[in-house]
């Protein structure tokens, strides 16, 4: 059985940026830079039909390239933090696309994703890790900025059994490039097929 994600690749000069904010943060397990990705839709664990409908699906999306600029980062977990994250100016461009790559998980056959969309890549996760010094490291690193960069495809990974990296690029889908049937933004900013 795959396990599979779909999202988008980081240009390898903003990897080099990203990495560069690694520094010594106890109870931190820093992300592998060839690692760093934007996840779209986490399928999971699927079998090989429903991988090979998802991959269908995703393969309909329709969408033009846009830009994207990391502006922030930040932390998940609270009191007890578990991820430092690298996150994203607002984009719509970007919010469409996830909402076609859940609307085709669905028609895929997997349930919806419970959790709402927070568009990120993953720096750290971290474990028993003191809020103070996560403080002080977002204190020192917390207004990283990148330039922009144009996103012009998405693709489909696989990672190693149980999670994790590092990832296999199992498709790349370009975005401005229809064939056939697609996934259509509708009036309401809901993706119809």
């Amino acid at each position: 059985m795959p396990r599979l994600f779909t999202g988008i690749e980081i240009p390898e000069h903003l990897k080099d940026e990203l990495g560069a904010l690694e520094s010594p943060l106890p109870g931190a397990k820093w992300v592998p830079v060839d690692d760093l990705h934007l996840t779209l839709r986490f399928a999971g664990d699927v079998d090989n039909r429903t991988a090979d409908e998802l991959a269908q699906f995703l393969a309909e999306i329709r969408a033009e390239p846009f830009e994207l600029q990391f502006s922030e980062l930040g932390s998940f977990g609270g009191r007890d933090p578990k991820v430092v994250f690298a996150g994203f100016k607002p984009c719509p461009a970007l919010l469409r696309l996830q909402r076609a790559h859940e609307a085709a998980a669905r028609a895929a056959g997997l349930p919806p994703e419970p959790r709402p969309f927070k568009p990120h890549v993953t720096l750290a996760r971290l474990r028993y890790a003191r809020a103070e010094a996560l403080a002080r490291y977002l204190g020192h690193r917390g207004g990283f900025r990148s330039a922009p960069f144009m996103v012009e495809s998405f693709a489909l990974f696989s990672a190693k059994p149980g999670g994790g990296g590092p990832y296999v690029l199992e498709a790349e889908y370009p975005l401005g490039v229809h064939f056939g049937s697609a996934w259509v933004e509708g009036e309401d900013g809901e993706s119809d097929r």
